[in-house]
Order: structure tokens, then sequence, then C-alpha cells
């Protein structure tokens, strides 16, 4: 019988989904979000990033993906995903209440979040190019 291994974890290790089916683990530490926006972490072209994290407070700002849709996965917690219209006519609201659930986010659509009380959720993003601005 082999050893068991550790199971990895998405607040630790990130995934790097690649268009040829391989995925790459991704440590996570204080540089990640600087690599990543200073392209040290290559360009994802065409790649997907699964990212997991936990809020207590509506979101800042709103942010826009315009290469690729985005999922997020509602894991515990309850929370409002709020999707602006592409006319610029009002927003959509998706209640993420029950794990399981998820907000779709079309590309190119701007979005932001409201828990509703701690929350966490697992987002698979198309991430090159995000934009984000002010709430």
């Amino acid at each position: 019988m082999s050893n068991p291994q550790a199971a990895l974890h998405l607040a630790t290790t990130y995934l790097r989904l690649k268009p040829d089916g391989m995925a790459e683990k991704l440590p996570v530490d204080a540089s990640f979000w600087p690599n990543l926006m200073a392209g040290k972490l290559g360009d994802f072209h065409h790649e997907y990033l699964v990212t997991m994290y936990t809020y207590d407070q509506n979101w800042s700002s709103w942010e826009q993906h315009p290469n690729g849709d985005e999922m997020v996965f509602l894991i515990s917690g309850a929370a409002d995903f709020i999707l602006e219209m592409p006319d610029g006519e009002g927003e959509q609201i998706i209640e993420v209440r029950q794990p399981g659930d998820y907000a779709f986010v079309p590309k190119g659509t701007w979005h932001t979040a409201n828990p509703l009380q701690p929350t966490t959720m697992l987002f698979i993003t198309a991430g090159e190019g995000t934009q984000n601005r002010a709430r």
C-alpha cells in the first residue's frame, strides 16, 4: 500500500487551467498577486485561474474580464452577485444562497458582490486583462 499524500488547498495553492487540458499548481504567498500583475507568471492567454476567497464585507470595486467568462461558486455563506447590464440599463442580482449555487459572469460584464455573512467562494476566471473600477 502506498503512503497517503496530503491534499492541496486553494488557500495555499491556486490552479492554472491550460488550453491543453493540463493544470499547473501555483503556490500562494504574499508575492503571488504582485508577480501575476507584473507578468512574472506568464500571460495566461486562453487560460483560467482557479482561486478561493472568503469575504465578510461588500467588494470595494467592480471588475470585468474581457477575455472570457467567469464562474463563481458558493462554498459557504450567502451573497448577492451584482452584474451590470450590457446596455447600461440597470443591474441583475444573482442570489447565491446554497453551497453549490454559482454566478455565471459573461465575458466583459462588470460585476461586484455583497456577502450577507462571512462567505467563501471559488472562482474560475479568465483573468488575463482583468479591469477594475471604483464602486
